[in-house]
């Protein structure tokens, strides 16, 4: 069974970066298709990034193109969502979630990190 730990978030002013890291551990997961998504307060859970296999095959939602960039170490195990130029639209919960190339939905999840973005 994989679990999935994220680490990074915090509080940051508008225009600032962070970097969330979510690291597996259970199993190797090389071919899963990792994504991030993210909830804000009193809004359902959106996508915002994913990544198939390394550094292939990555999309991202519009509101992160230009801005978030997602990677993998497949040595670390780790998937990274590096975020520039912060708004506090960006203000969420951020959740780490994967699942094999085939299947239709994300099967494993991370507990989620805040990151709040201040005016």
């Amino acid at each position: 069974q994989v679990q999935l730990v994220e680490s990074g978030g915090g509080l940051v002013q508008t225009g600032g970066s962070l970097r969330l890291s979510c690291t597996a551990s259970g199993r190797t997961f090389r071919e899963d298709v990792m994504a991030w998504f993210r909830q804000a307060p009193g809004k359902e859970r959106e996508f915002v990034a994913r990544i198939i296999g390394s550094d292939k095959g990555t999309a991202s939602a519009d509101s992160a193109k230009g801005r978030f960039t997602i990677s993998r170490d497949h040595a670390k195990n780790t998937v990274y969502l590096q975020m520039n130029r912060l708004t506090p639209e960006d203000t969420a919960v951020y959740y780490c979630a994967g699942k094999t190339y085939l299947s239709t939905s994300y099967s494993y999840w991370g507990q989620g990190i805040q990151v709040t973005v201040s005016s």
